[in-house]
């Protein structure tokens, strides 16, 4: 028998033909398996996305950072912290109003300065000095609490106040019943129109810092002025310049926003108030 004759009657047999069918199911079945296991990862990689998105949302729901705000959320206008009085008393040739300092939010930070020269011809002069500032910082989640900030600035304050160039005989003693803490630092500066007594309280009230400098000195044969003396008016004044910022922002403290922001915050760097000094060297 031939061989061509030999296969067609293999392929004619019914048992070579349930063989071939077997091995086609055979191979059938193999893949089926496989399918299932595909599937399988497929339903598992799903499960993972939700998974993840799940917490992604989660993550996205939590609760943004605060911060408790700021008690005091105005200043009061400088040059209407101290009474007629008071400013009789400091400056008394410096006329109704002072001069405002220069600021681009004066919520946040202002100032005012007087000057007044008793001319008493060729017995000499009296000239006094008088600055007040004000800084006020808001509380911002990044950097803090507003009173925090404040703390912060009144020590810095104080110690920049003690290290004043050219400074002699410099004496610091606390301040009491002035806003939440108070600080008066006084020294000798010499300067060529004369010697002048220098006395600067910085104080703190809640999330505003309050800074007084007030010099005074006998020119041209005029004496000096009594330390003591000028100290007392200073802490008055500053007392004085504490109240106006209670009082502005009324009984219940006028709350700051705690949003983050510019506080005079904001920055302390950009502080209206100036060196202890300045003023000694002006005349009206």
């Amino acid at each position: 028998m031939s061989e061509g004759t030999m296969q067609r009657a293999a392929q004619r047999d019914p048992s070579h033909q349930r063989a071939r069918r077997f091995s086609r199911a055979v191979v059938g079945a193999a893949a089926v398996p496989v399918m299932l296991i595909a599937a399988g990862c497929s339903s598992d990689s799903g499960t993972d996305d939700a998974s993840k998105e799940s917490a992604s949302a989660s993550a996205s729901a939590s609760p943004s950072p605060t911060v408790q705000a700021a008690a005091y959320g105005k200043l009061p206008e400088a040059c209407d912290v101290l009474s007629k009085g008071t400013l009789g008393d400091l400056v008394p040739k410096a006329g109704k109003s002072g001069k405002e300092g220069a600021s681009n939010d004066t919520a946040s930070r202002a100032s005012c300065s007087w000057n007044s020269l008793d001319n008493n011809g060729v017995d000499g002069s009296q000239f006094r000095w008088l600055n007040v500032s004000l800084l006020r910082f808001d509380s911002d989640v990044t950097r803090g609490e507003g009173d925090k900030l404040a703390q912060e600035y009144y020590a810095k304050q104080v110690e920049d106040v003690q290290a004043v160039e050219g400074a002699k005989n410099v004496k610091s003693e606390p301040v009491t019943g002035t806003g939440d803490e108070a600080t008066a630092v006084r020294y000798d500066l010499k300067k060529k129109e004369g010697l002048f007594k220098q006395q600067t309280v910085v104080a703190r009230v809640e999330n505003v810092v309050v800074t007084l400098d007030y010099n005074g000195a006998g020119l041209a044969g005029e004496k000096t002025p009594s330390a003591d003396t000028l100290t007392t008016q200073a802490k008055k004044a500053a007392k004085e310049a504490v109240a106006a910022v209670t009082e502005a922002n009324g009984a219940g403290g006028g709350k700051a926003s705690a949003n983050p922001s510019e506080s005079a915050s904001g920055s302390a760097t950009k502080s209206p108030s100036k060196k202890p000094s300045a003023g000694a060297t002006k005349k009206s």
